[in-house]
């Protein structure tokens, strides 16, 4: 194997060379997206800084209540909130079962009763996953003349949530809830794993499609 690499005839030479190189690509593209993941779960919001709106990223909720995870999310959008570092709280998620209630209504629902006022609470309660979320509420941005917003999700969801709002022109931070369901060393590497390709997939996603556009143009 060693004297195919260092013979320099034959397509078998020139097969083996790109197998390599596109390993190293491969794994030099995870490797940054798991970098990107670790880092937006750690970064703090300035102490100074200010945005339109908190976008909840929505998540489970049993019947009229958010699940352990959904309520540490709306939790620190009430933070955000009462900090002054939002002026608003912006709700998403549809219903996985028809007859329940959305998770964009149990977030906003649980958010009134801890004070905040209604004409501060928006939502869309269509969306069933992160890009829905993000897709469906830039109606809800335009209506209410909403610049920029803070991202409210788990740490290493944000790095991926964060990817997808550019793509989508919208402006935003993300801030991440103090406490998580994966605290545990294990489980939090897993966590961090199953972003890391969630992200690295995404990417080659868009990748294919701008490759793809640029090939049928030419």
């Amino acid at each position: 194997m060693l004297r195919l690499f260092h013979s320099k005839n034959g397509l078998r030479y020139y097969l083996l060379r790109g197998f390599a190189l596109s390993v190293l690509l491969v794994g030099a593209a995870f490797a940054a997206s798991a970098w990107q993941v670790y880092r937006a779960g750690h970064r703090a919001l300035p102490p100074d800084y200010h945005a339109d709106a908190a976008v909840v990223l929505g998540a489970a909720a049993w019947d009229k209540r958010p699940s352990p995870v959904f309520r540490e999310r709306i939790n620190h959008a009430i933070t955000l909130y009462q900090g002054r570092h939002v002026d608003k709280i912006i709700f998403t998620g549809g219903t996985p079962k028809k007859g329940y209630m959305t998770e964009a209504e149990v977030g906003r629902r649980y958010a009134l009763k801890q004070g905040v006022p209604a004409k501060n609470i928006l939502f869309e309660n269509t969306s069933r996953n992160t890009y829905e979320n993000l897709r469906n509420i830039r109606p809800v941005l335009r209506a209410n003349n909403i610049g920029s917003v803070v991202i409210v999700s788990d740490p290493y969801h944000l790095a991926r949530a964060q990817a997808m709002a550019e793509d989508l022109g919208i402006r935003a931070q993300v801030s991440a809830t103090p406490t998580t369901l994966f605290n545990k060393e294990k489980e939090r590497q897993r966590f961090w794993l199953q972003e890391s390709y969630a992200l690295f997939l995404y990417r080659c996603e868009n990748w294919g499609h701008a490759v793809w556009k640029w090939l049928t143009r030419v």
